[in-house]
């Protein structure tokens, strides 16, 4: 009788048939990705209770299987075979969902999910599709020209890297441009590389041009499959000269004309709309009759207002046929008085003057330390807060980079100026005197006091704003001082002083403690009085105890006495 076959040998037969068979019940499943990104695949699988591990698989073209991921359910790990493409690139989740990074052309496979159980074999297959989209097709290969008349190349259109490959389409004007025989012509062809995989696509256009293209712009198309579906991809534009005999002459000026100013270079540019382009011109300067040979540019360099004019330019054989252009060199002068470094004194006049001379109407705008003024600054009688930097600053805003400005540093010096002030504390104690000076530069204050008294805080000042500010202190005279202030600069020496006289309310807060010390001492001797009283009080009630205990002798005696009062009472 035969043997009945292990768990583990059914199990290994089981994965044999499955690597080459597909077993039923799953249908295709697609996932797309993006050249270059991560790809995705669920195992599509409802895991059994009774799992063993899952595998990934892809099949090889002749249809044989590559292993390539392993998870087991009850040691919770993970493995990866030794599959060089995908080396470092996998990654399998817990529900065994297999991620491939850095997705590639070649990832473009058949995968399967397999769960497998003591008994049974799962599977779900998936299939990836890996798409790049291909580069912004460029115009190359440029004709430099086209002529009236004649089928031409017009250039080449190409697009790189694309998968799968796409197709290229050529428009005029934004219009679809289909072959015609004679008049327009288009090849196609598409390579790909043997290591990317990816496709080079690259479309040839002939044309037969005319004058109705002229300035007319050409450009071309990918159309291609992504992930999401078709999209299309546009190049730049292409314009292309047309020749044709001359029948226009027009002139140019480089820079545009409406940003020259003094001291830029231009150039005169001349052209004629010929086939072959002339070569060669007459340009006219301002005031000349007489035109200057040159090829189709003539440059003015550092140009002055003076340049200011029309300029014209024509065909070396056909002087009549002419074009001309005007031209204005914009300038800009300021002029500030007075300027640089001025030094005035306290309560002085400064006439100030900002002076623009323009090619137009220029805008001034003042700054002082560099917060805009609403005005031009005037000073009939200086203080100190007008010191400061003052900017005059104008431009002219149709020209770029054209402006001006001038500066004046403005300093207004004057001689220290004090005055003191004493406040008194509420309780008398103390006086606060303070010494306000101004003057710049800045007066360093010094304090000097004459008399007895304690300085109870050292001197503090003010921060020095506008050419003012003040030093201040706190004191407790015991008699009539005088305190002065001293104040000096580079200009002068000032010294005022202030008599502060005794604290009135010493003596009567002498007198408030005398009576306060007389109250203490009193309620103390009354205390001793009351004790003296009490103990005295103490010692007559046990000696009067005493008498009466020997009075009462005995219990009969004292029934009598009780007795005698009964009657008594009766």
């Amino acid at each position: 009788m035969a043997s009945k076959a292990s768990p583990s040998s059914r199990l290994i037969f089981c994965l044999l048939i499955s690597a080459a068979i597909l077993r039923p019940g799953l249908g295709w499943y697609t996932v797309n990705s993006a050249y270059g990104d991560t790809i995705i695949m669920p195992c599509r699988l409802d895991v059994p209770q009774n799992l063993m591990f899952g595998k990934w698989k892809y099949e090889k073209p002749d249809g044989s299987p590559v292993f390539i991921a392993f998870r087991s359910s009850t040691k919770k790990s993970v493995q990866y075979d030794d599959v060089p493409e995908y080396k470092d690139r996998l990654s399998l989740s817990e529900n065994y969902t297999l991620s491939i990074s850095n997705a590639k052309i070649s990832d473009e496979k058949r995968f399967v999910c397999m769960l497998v159980t003591e008994d049974n074999v799962f599977e779900a297959p998936t299939v990836v599709k890996v798409f790049k989209q291909p580069s912004k097709p460029e115009i190359v290969s440029k004709a430099p020209f086209l002529e009236t008349e004649q089928l031409k190349k017009l250039g080449d259109c190409i697009s790189k890297d694309s998968y799968p490959d796409g197709n290229i389409t050529w428009y005029r004007n934004g219009k679809v441009l289909s072959p015609l025989e004679g008049v327009v012509v288009i090849i196609f062809k598409k390579e790909m590389d043997p290591v990317t995989q990816l496709y080079t696509m690259t479309s040839s256009l002939e044309y037969k041009t005319s004058k109705a293209d002229i300035q007319m712009p050409f450009t071309c198309s990918v159309t291609y499959y992504g992930p999401n579906g078709q999209k299309t991809i546009h190049s730049e534009q292409a314009v292309f000269d047309i020749y044709y005999p001359t029948e226009q002459v027009t002139i140019q000026v480089l820079p545009p004309k409406t940003a020259i100013k003094e001291g830029d270079n231009i150039t005169l540019k001349c052209m004629g709309n010929g086939n072959p382009p002339p070569e060669e011109f007459l340009f006219y300067l301002p005031g000349q009759m007489e035109g200057i040979r040159s090829s189709n540019t003539y440059t003015l360099t550092d140009v002055r207002r003076n340049a200011t004019g029309d300029y014209r330019c024509s065909l070396m054989d056909k002087k009549s046929m002419t074009a001309s252009t005007a031209i204005t060199v914009h300038y800009l002068d300021l002029s500030l008085n007075p300027s640089g470094e001025v030094t005035k004194q306290l309560g002085d006049a400064l006439p100030v003057s900002c002076t623009i001379s323009a090619s137009r109407n220029a805008t001034v705008v003042w700054m002082k330390d560099n917060v805009r003024l609403r005005s031009s600054p005037s000073f009939s009688s200086l203080h100190y807060q007008d010191a400061g930097n003052y900017v005059c600053e104008t431009a002219l805003q149709e020209v770029e980079g054209l402006k001006k400005r001038e500066s004046l540093t403005l300093i207004v010096e004057g001689k220290p100026q004090i005055k003191m002030t004493k406040k008194t504390d509420p309780s008398g104690l103390s006086k606060t005197i303070i010494c306000h000076v101004e003057g710049f530069p800045k007066p360093a204050i010094q304090w000097t006091i004459t008399g007895s008294g304690s300085v109870i805080n050292q001197a503090k000042e003010s921060p020095y704003i506008n050419g003012r500010y003040y030093s201040k202190i706190i004191i407790s005279p015991e008699e009539n001082v005088t305190l002065t202030c001293t104040a000096e600069n580079q200009l002068e020496r000032t010294v005022n002083s202030l008599n502060v006289s005794a604290n009135e309310n010493r003596e009567k807060v002498n007198d408030q403690a005398k009576l306060i010390v007389g109250i203490v001492v009193g309620l103390l001797l009354a205390a001793l009085v009351a004790g003296v009283v009490y103990w005295l009080y103490m010692k007559k009630s046990k000696t009067a105890s005493k008498h009466v205990n020997k009075d009462l002798g005995n219990m009969e005696e004292n029934k009598k006495l009780e007795e005698n009062n009964h009657k008594t009472e009766a």
